[in-house]
């Protein structure tokens, strides 16, 4: 798959909101994400490195989520082997008041797989 498709294809489950669908297809089981260093202050792991370990960490996010009332990804812009989207999202966290993020992020793609990913926010 090249960059492009594999970017295409993300943008596709995204906008049906299948992230487990994005990790198992198209991620590779080594990816490394990075996360702003100021996450940290929320309890988000940095650095995650693995598909396994990334998926928990999904897990653990969406536990803390009461509500999502709506979720956006743009189409990708594709460079070489990266590719990024922007990411917004209207939710309520449990006992949190309901609030907007937006972030961008930025994909890397080898071997037809995601191997790098890095949000900023």
């Amino acid at each position: 798959m090249t960059t492009q498709e594999l970017a295409n294809r993300y943008y596709e489950l995204a906008s049906q909101s299948k992230w487990i669908e994005i990790q198992d297809g198209l991620y590779d089981g080594q990816v490394l994400s990075r996360e702003p260093e100021h996450a940290a202050l929320r309890g988000v792991q940095v650095i995650t490195q693995g598909l396994e370990a990334l998926k928990a960490k999904g897990v653990a996010h969406r536990g803390m989520i009461e509500t999502v009332h709506s979720q956006y990804c743009s189409e990708p812009l594709v460079a070489g082997n990266f590719f990024s989207v922007v990411l917004r999202r209207d939710v309520t966290y449990k006992d949190k008041p309901r609030m907007e993020t937006e972030e961008i992020g930025i994909f890397e793609v080898k071997d037809g797989k995601v191997v790098s990913e890095q949000f900023f926010y």
